[in-house]
């Protein structure tokens, strides 16, 4: 059976959005952003009740947002960050936990914009010590999320391959976030089934959906860039590609809605966001009386992990990090941070910024400088 489940956390405006269908017993998974709650130390009587509850159905997953498992320099936040994952999943019970792909720019470990790394040995090093290191704290299955943000399309046509090798040591599983593919299906004028041949469809354990925005761009004609801003319906073309991508996805255990809150502050947001979850929940069932009900799912359970006491480093990795965070959070425009990159080393090797797309390098600029003071 495949799971229609909503990601949610302690917020009003979410709440509010979200009662009607937990009151008519329609949420069938729960997704929550543990590490979201950095400034709330106490979680309430009723979410824990709630967590509890999903957990113990084997219907709650877990999602991290800020363990930066890119950063070149190992940081004392991913340590707490992993000492706090391994004492609540003593509290709760995780069906799998997931992180975002990227590293963080800034100085501040909740604050910064999510940006990628070069698809190199040096980064599929780094990042399969972090994931084996988030399995051994956790101990159940680990993956992570495709990336809606590219440099360019090159980039965006070897995700997956980089994808499945980062994966590997751990049995790791993908979450396939629909809108993430969408972003790069219209920033780069690809082909969904040449994008998606590309994606290790067989290690797809949850899918999310959710809505977005148009970035106005010098570089790109009208609407502009796609950006995955979670501030809206879902559009059609999202649930398009969900109708047409879960039969290729034969691990598929939960599909997801996701929204921020802050998206959500009003009744009419609140009855989009119920009809786009009911819609999916549709499409879900549909999906699940196609499968045989004898399916056996893939459990993605990590083998025996065996970790230096040290994390992977790469100090070279993480000076050029900075560098580029840096040029992103204060260039005052694209011809700025242009100039200053293409006069950086991060021009050429293995980070090519040559070849990056002038769409996307705005794009970037802009996100860092939003997020440079945090969400």
């Amino acid at each position: 059976m495949i799971h229609a489940s909503l990601s949610f956390n302690v917020d009003s405006n979410l709440i509010q959005a979200a009662l009607p269908l937990f009151a008519a017993e329609v949420v069938e998974g729960m997704e929550w952003s543990f590490d979201t709650l950095h400034n709330r130390p106490d979680i309430p009587e009723w979410f824990e009740e709630l967590l509890k509850s999903y957990g113990d159905a084997g219907r709650l997953v877990g999602h991290g947002v800020f363990f930066s498992m890119f950063s070149g320099k190992w940081l004392p936040e991913q340590a707490a960050w992993l000492a706090e994952l391994k004492s609540l999943t003593t509290r709760f019970r995780f069906d799998h936990i997931s992180e975002h792909f990227g590293f963080f720019t800034g100085a501040d470990f909740h604050k910064g914009a999510p940006l990628s790394v070069p698809y190199c040995k040096r980064t599929l090093a780094l990042g399969q010590d972090r994931l084996l290191r988030i399995a051994d704290a956790c101990g159940c299955p680990v993956g992570l999320e495709n990336l809606a943000f590219a440099t360019d399309a090159h980039s965006a046509r070897i995700h997956g391959e980089f994808l499945e090798a980062l994966l590997a040591p751990a049995n790791g599983f993908l979450i396939l976030d629909l809108h993430n593919l969408y972003c790069q299906l219209h920033n780069f004028g690809l082909d969904s089934a040449e994008l998606l041949a590309g994606i290790p469809l067989a290690r797809v354990r949850e899918i999310h959906i959710s809505g977005g925005s148009w970035e106005p761009s010098p570089f790109r004609p009208q609407p502009g860039v796609r950006r995955d801003t979670h501030d809206a319906g879902v559009p059609e073309r999202v649930f398009e590609l969900l109708a047409t991508t879960m039969g290729q996805c034969p691990n598929l255990k939960f599909v997801v809605l996701e929204q921020m809150s802050h998206a959500l502050a009003d009744a009419e947001s609140h009855s989009q966001y119920q009809a786009d979850f009911l819609r999916m929940r549709d499409l879900v069932h549909l999906e699940t009386e196609r499968r045989s009900p004898n399916r056996i799912l893939r459990d993605f359970l990590p083998s025996t992990i065996r970790l230096p006491k040290k994390p992977l480093e790469d100090t070279m990795l993480y000076s050029e990090q900075m560098l580029l965070s840096q040029i992103l959070e204060n260039s005052a425009s694209y011809d700025a941070a242009n100039a200053a990159i293409q006069s950086s080393a991060l021009a050429s090797g293995e980070w090519s910024a040559v070849n990056w797309d002038p769409a996307m390098l705005e794009t970037a600029r802009q996100i860092a400088r939003k997020w440079k003071d945090g969400f």
